[in-house]
């Protein structure tokens, strides 16, 4: 009868630093810092693995425990982009062990008490477009080392205490600072405080009303709702145009669109006439 000393440990750690470590050996494993339980938080399958630049890919399973991986926070989106390292380790000498992957985690499936999740590779980020769009509308985020805008001045961002909440998504302020209606339209929404402390959501709608008051819906949920008497941080949203540069940002010089590239109709369209000259 053969035996085998080789068990897979696995870390998983968050964007704020929170870290968990799981193996599928029946004792805990201790190396980097790191205890690695043996209970069922989690389990990979076997990785898919390809030679060259191809994206190593496999998933990652296990059950909404609440002293490991908790439905609330993967319902927060805690968990999304989460760094994760997998070992092949001897269970009798830690220090003989080979690292089989690195990468993060992808899109989080939830049913039935338990997740899966999308393991991706270190080469994921090569399926991202390189080079300068020739558009239009500006290709920068507002506020990144291109646009350079100072969103931390007062015109741009504010913040406020939530009064009310509708479907998890339709949020009531009162007394809200005198902003032009749509002002946040596109723009980011930020919980400062409560147990949806740290999440975003992208503004779909902005609503000036009566009085200081103002509604502001996301596109969607949060996943954790922010609570009656939450401080909420908001951020000017931008819609990429030139127009919205010039005029609402005051930001032109570092417009990074083509507003003077001709559309498709013009060049597709034959009476367009004689373009030689």
């Amino acid at each position: 009868m053969t035996t085998t000393t080789i068990a897979r440990a696995w870390r998983v750690r968050r964007a704020d630093g929170f870290e968990l470590g799981f193996t599928d050996h029946d004792a805990v494993l201790t190396f980097d810092g790191v205890r690695f339980r043996p209970d069922h938080g989690m389990s990979a399958r076997a990785l898919v693995q390809a030679t060259g630049l191809s994206v190593d890919n496999s998933e990652a399973e296990g059950a909404l425990s609440d002293d490991a991986i908790t439905e609330r926070d993967v319902l927060a989106g805690r968990w999304d982009g989460a760094q994760v390292k997998m070992w092949e380790v001897d269970w009798t000498d830690v220090s003989a062990r080979r690292l089989i992957f690195a990468g993060s985690l992808g899109e989080i499936a939830r049913s039935q008490g338990a997740f899966r999740a999308e393991l991706r590779g270190l080469s994921e980020p090569l399926n991202a477009a390189r080079g300068r769009v020739f558009h239009p509308r500006c290709s920068a985020r507002l506020g990144d080392g291109h646009c350079k805008l100072a969103l931390a001045n007062e015109t741009f961002t504010t913040e406020a205490v939530m009064a009310d909440i509708e479907d998890g998504r339709v949020l009531h302020f009162a007394g809200f600072p005198a902003y032009e209606a749509g002002w946040f339209e596109r723009g980011n929404l930020m919980v400062l405080s409560g147990e949806a402390e740290g999440l975003c959501g992208t503004v779909k709608d902005d609503t000036a009303m009566q009085g200081g008051r103002r509604v502001i819906e996301l596109w969607q949920g949060l996943g954790v709702a922010p609570a009656v008497g939450d401080r909420i941080r908001l951020t000017a949203g931008c819609d990429k145009r030139a127009v919205t540069c010039r005029d609402k940002f005051r930001n032109f010089l570092n417009f990074r669109g083509f507003p003077h590239l001709p559309s498709e109709d013009w060049i597709m369209a034959p009476q367009a006439g004689d373009r030689r000259g």
